[in-house]
């Protein structure tokens, strides 16, 4: 099969083609671009915009978010975050000290101002009593991490669980208690937007824990977080990034030719689906889940194996939708922030699963009240789960009018007026995403992530890879985030020749195969931020697998301290009996599983 597109010019170096211009592709363009042994790359992006999921855009006088909103506990062990204060995208209070170092446990903070759909405001110190409880059981689930069995299989069912058992001890009147399992209700709504579920019943207990929060308070981007891809972008050779290419079969495992190199084989060729074909030695994948739970069957030739097939099929991959709202005049106090809805006839001790087209807006879990604009106010509302995707099928015109008349029963204010206009994610409409972000499902557990991580061809396959993984879906304790792709491109290290990819083992460092089985991460792996935070490295490195213990040179197995890092010297060593599956040369500073 002879190609009809190109990667690059000139013979020698290997070729590399990346799949997808999100974070992660991008992220790994620009490290690869900043090797001398990488001449030959091509970026080829399905869209006519670079981004993925990351998509601001200008709207009511200003720049909405219509993907990525946060960049979630930015410090100096968060990639995305060193990289927006490298590009000079955050302010004072963001770089701040004292912001990287406040802990949010991952909860997101309480409203404002809560409002039942009877009319009336709900207490806020009733709210509050009740997040506590809620976010309470939530870090209980942690407890479950490295047991052998759970007494449910979903966080959903031990939450109900535990929350029936509260409910027992409560002594308020009957009115009070409905309202409190009305308000819990609200939360596991919210907790559906930020695990990118449908239902917490779908999201397994025992993994649950594995998911990490790192310190600092969620920051936006004044001008867009788009500007950090921009930024990306810009850094880039000229014509890396081919745009409107999407890609139809990766084929692999076989012997390609390219008219421009006569007698060179390549094993890889990657067709589009304008019948370009792109021969190469390696091509990095970092599609979203969605687009390949969509397109398992077809976008790999030979399919890929049936451990990692199956993975890809039970990683949850869910929707979490953005509906922004225009006013003329705000209807909320200046100083308020986030706008909580509870209706209060719903628990969640009670499975009602009323019809989508009659109660999809019971979803949403509020609004966001969003920085002020030139002249207009802007509220950003959330819903998840099929509710947003039944949401993606009506008109602006209809969403407009019914949250027009939720935003009335729920002040008691039937005069309000309507909001002026509306603007809508659609990401699970949006053919090469099909989703917004994953989770670990029932049925499925971190192992899965690593697998999906793992390149191809498998250990004892061949000496050359062919296939690496990158993205959030493939970050073990990173998954459903920006900084999960993050750790994707700034661990390249030692690109003598074509067998690079065996010691690097995936473009994704927090989730390549070196944290789930024995095998090697490069010294450069770590940048400035993860070494100077022993205790995320240690996490990362040790994790719950005991097969990947670290023994320092001088000893202490399976602990790191305050002081390690490569800069000093230190040096781990793989155990002897694991020596064999790691490939040479061994090197000062490499740390080894």
């Amino acid at each position: 099969m002879e190609a009809t597109g190109s990667v690059g010019k000139a013979p020698g170096g290997p070729r590399v083609l990346v799949v997808g211009g999100g974070i992660a592709g991008l992220g790994a363009a620009q490290r690869l671009c900043g090797h001398s042994a990488f001449p030959h790359l091509r970026v080829l992006e399905a869209t006519a915009r670079a981004g993925g999921r990351i998509r601001s855009e200008r709207s009511f006088g200003g720049v909405v978010e219509v993907g990525a909103h946060w960049i979630h506990g930015p410090s100096r062990g968060n990639p995305v975050f060193q990289l927006a204060a490298e590009y000079g995208l955050l302010g004072e209070k963001e770089l701040s000290e004292e912001n990287q170092l406040v802990e949010t446990g991952g909860h997101v903070g309480l409203p404002s101002v809560s409002y039942a759909s009877s009319g009336a405001r709900v207490s806020l110190q009733l709210v509050a009593e009740m997040a506590t409880l809620f976010y309470g059981l939530v870090d209980q689930t942690r407890e479950f991490l490295h047991a052998a069995e759970t007494p449910v299989p979903s966080v959903g069912e031990y939450l109900k669980k535990e929350i029936g058992q509260h409910v027992t001890s409560w002594t308020e009147d009957e009115e009070t208690r409905k309202l409190k399992l009305a308000v819990l209700n609200s939360f596991f709504n919210l907790e559906c937007c930020v695990s990118g579920t449908h239902s917490m019943d779908l999201v397994a207990l025992a993994p649950f824990g594995e998911y990490t929060v790192l310190p600092g308070l969620d920051c936006t981007f004044s001008k867009g977080y788009q500007g950090l891809t921009n930024c990306m972008m810009a850094s880039l050779p000229e014509d890396t990034v081919v745009f409107e290419k999407p890609v139809k079969t990766i084929h692999w495992n076989g012997s390609f030719q390219e008219a421009a190199f006569p007698g060179e084989t390549f094993p890889v060729s990657v067709e589009c689906e304008d019948g370009d074909q792109f021969p190469v030695h390696h091509v990095i994948v970092t599609v979203p889940l969605g687009f390949l739970k969509e397109h398992l069957d077809t976008f790999f030739d030979p399919p890929l194996p049936a451990e990692k097939a199956e993975a890809i099929r039970k990683i949850g991959f869910g929707t979490n939708n953005k509906i922004f709202l225009e006013f003329e005049e705000p209807f909320w106090e200046p100083d308020c922030q986030l706008i909580q809805l509870v209706w209060d006839d719903t628990s969640p001790l009670e499975d009602a699963a009323p019809a989508l087209q009659d109660a999809w807006f019971r979803k949403l879990i509020g609004f966001v009240v969003l920085p002020a604009f030139a002249s207009v106010h802007v509220l950003c509302g959330f819903i998840a789960g099929l509710e947003s995707e039944f949401m993606e099928t009506l008109s602006d015109e209809e969403v407009l009018l019914c949250l027009t008349q939720v935003l009335r029963r729920m002040t008691g204010n039937p005069q309000l007026p309507a909001p002026k206009s509306v603007l809508r994610s659609r990401w699970h409409s949006a053919p090469y995403t099909r989703g917004s972000y994953s989770y670990v499902a029932v049925g499925s557990t971190g192992g899965d992530l690593d697998l999906l991580a793992q390149p191809l061809p498998a250990d004892g396959a061949g000496a050359q890879l062919q296939i690496l993984f990158a993205g959030e879906a493939t970050h073990r304790t990173f998954y459903s985030t920006t900084h999960g792709p993050g750790y994707t491109g700034p661990f390249v290290s030692n690109p003598h020749n074509h067998t690079w990819p065996r010691t690097l083992g995936s473009l994704n460092s927090g989730s390549c195969s070196c944290f789930s089985s024995p095998c090697i991460l490069m010294a450069a792996a770590w940048d400035d931020g993860v070494a100077d935070n022993p205790p995320l490295a240690h996490q990362l490195l040790l994790r719950q697998t005991p097969t990947s213990q670290v023994r320092r040179h001088w000893g202490d197995e399976g602990a790191l301290s305050r002081g390690w890092g490569f800069s000093g010297g230190s040096e781990y060593l793989i155990r002897p009996e694991m020596r064999n599956r790691v490939p040479g040369p061994w090197e000062l500073g490499s740390v080894w599983g």
